[in-house]
């Protein structure tokens, strides 16, 4: 009964979103036109990080494990194991029960015999924050715990916050929403800072964020330089993403670089900055030289893409979890762009 009434309510969510982002896509993304919008900038950057909520916390973990050379952390929010969706959405509810977790880590095995993965071996000692919350209606609690097994199977320094009775967002002391809802915008206040855990678990010692105006500045970028082929629609990404920079980085100083994915129904096509600026990571990045980059996904009718999710289970072709998938490619291709 548990788990038909948690997939009742994944299903319920799902059709409202779906309705929500076709309506949008209707009329188009409220974000500035390509024209407008710069490169990303060639900054100093000494490290890579990446982290992501719902389908960005499913993209950041197969960013982790596809480019494990180039990635030297992950913090994952309400999500689970690589390649969980196994190529269809439907096959999601077998990863959704914790089942198949061992498949999934002979699939890395043999995806890196073959070249189509960064080796698994990297993985090794690297930093992985992992946040669930036991009231999340979407993501099973086995799922996400399958996902901390995948990670500590290939030798990853885990570290795993499964106790705040939250609902399916991610969790920021900015936080709009009451911890243990599911609803837009996703930004929860469940009464503790997980950005600093995360970054604690990265970087081992992290200054106090700035609770004042910030210090930097959040800008558009042109998404469309980074995406093969030139049209990051025809990936369904937006036309332009977001970059927040402190004023140490913009001026040369050494800087680490986090990646920061937004889940369904999240993006800036629905909810502008409102991730950028409530999702507590530019507060930590003004006062410990971080920059955050914020890619941008967007709800398409083809690719089948309602809900504006990052790939996660093959919507732009069968190769999504490996290093030549599109998405990825485009993001790594940002990340090397701004100097990693």
């Amino acid at each position: 009964m548990r788990f038909r009434s948690l997939h009742r309510a994944a299903q319920a969510i799902a059709a409202l979103g779906a309705a929500l982002a076709l309506a949008l896509a209707a009329v188009g993304p409220a974000t500035p036109a390509r024209a407008a919008t710069p490169p990303l900038p060639d900054l100093n950057i000494t490290g890579t990080y990446v982290t992501g909520v719902s389908s960005g916390g499913f993209m950041a973990t197969q960013l982790q494990v596809a480019y494990s050379g180039t990635f030297d952390g992950a913090g994952i929010f309400a999500a689970g194991p690589y390649d969980c969706g196994q190529g269809h959405v439907i096959k999601f509810v077998t990863c959704d029960l914790g089942l198949g977790v061992g498949d999934l880590e002979r699939q890395a095995e043999d995806w890196t015999a073959e070249g189509r993965i960064d080796p698994v071996s990297n993985l090794a000692g690297k930093p992985v924050y992992t946040y669930h919350g036991y009231l999340d209606p979407v993501v099973n609690p086995l799922v996400s715990r399958a996902g901390v097994d995948f990670y500590e199977h290939f030798g990853a320094d885990v570290t795993y916050h499964d106790r705040d009775p939250a609902g399916h967002s991610w969790p920021t002391p900015d936080g709009v929403v009451p911890c243990a809802l599911t609803l837009p915008p996703f930004l929860n206040d469940c009464h503790d800072d997980p950005q600093r855990e995360m970054l604690t678990a990265w970087l081992g010692t992290v200054n106090p964020r700035n609770t004042g105006t910030p210090q930097g500045d959040l800008t558009y970028f042109d998404q469309n330089r980074y995406v093969p082929g030139g049209s990051a629609r025809s990936l369904s990404m937006d036309s332009t993403g977001q970059l927040y920079v402190p004023p140490a980085c913009a001026n040369g100083a050494p800087c680490k670089l986090v990646v920061a994915l937004h889940g369904c129904l999240s993006a800036q096509q629905l909810l502008g900055t409102a991730f950028a600026e409530k999702g507590n990571l530019d507060t930590y990045a003004d006062t410990n030289n971080l920059v955050v980059l914020y890619p941008q996904a967007v709800s398409s009718v083809w690719p089948v893409n309602p809900q504006g999710c990052w790939d996660w289970f093959g919507y732009t072709g069968s190769d999504y979890a490996v290093r030549s998938a599109p998405q990825m490619t485009a993001i790594v291709n940002m990340v090397h762009a701004l100097g990693a």
